[in-house]
């Protein structure tokens, strides 16, 4: 009975580093749909700055121009340039922060600390799941099975002790 707990311990804690695994994987993806949200804000941000130099304005002045414009669909377009523009600072920050991680799993850490809600859901969504062979997914492969494992044992030996101080009835002879 012993070596069906043991075989089912490390079958778990094959089962916890696979997906503890996947942590590093997402951040993967994630980051690689942040540097495509990136790249697109900063060519529609360019446009916007060129267009505004052949006016002869500043970026901020031709948002303001347009947030304070009396045209409803123009005064929209202006907040959606000022966001644009607040969104493509943050993002360009985590994308910094991602590329300067360098600690075993960093870059899962980055993407924890702040992720991008729309991003992450985007990632998610059409998340493909998959074994990293890099550092950081080995280190969480090892984290992942490591805690299914030793939990499983854990518990198995908390459970054997118990088993052994419950006495045992036996049976009266009539």
């Amino acid at each position: 009975m012993f070596g069906i707990f043991r075989t089912l311990g490390l079958a778990l804690g094959l089962l916890g580093g696979a997906i503890a695994a996947q942590a590093p994987e997402f951040a993967q993806q994630y980051a690689q749909r942040l540097g495509g949200a990136v790249d697109e804000l900063r060519r529609q941000i360019d446009t916007l700055e060129s267009d505004a130099r052949a006016n002869g304005t500043t970026r901020d002045n031709a948002v303001e121009r347009l947030r304070t414009s009396p045209d409803g669909l123009v005064a929209r377009r202006g907040e959606a340039a000022q966001a644009d523009i607040a969104r493509l600072a943050r993002l360009s920050a985590q994308r910094q922060a991602l590329t300067e991680a360098t600690s075993p799993l960093g870059r899962t850490v980055a993407v924890i600390r702040n992720p991008d809600t729309a991003i992450a859901q985007a990632t998610l969504h059409d998340y493909q799941p998959a074994v990293p062979t890099t550092a950081d997914g080995i280190t969480a492969g090892l984290v992942g099975f490591l805690a299914a494992w030793g939990g499983w044992r854990v518990l198995t030996d908390l459970g054997r002790r118990a088993a052994r101080r419950r006495p045992r009835r036996e049976a009266t002879v009539a």
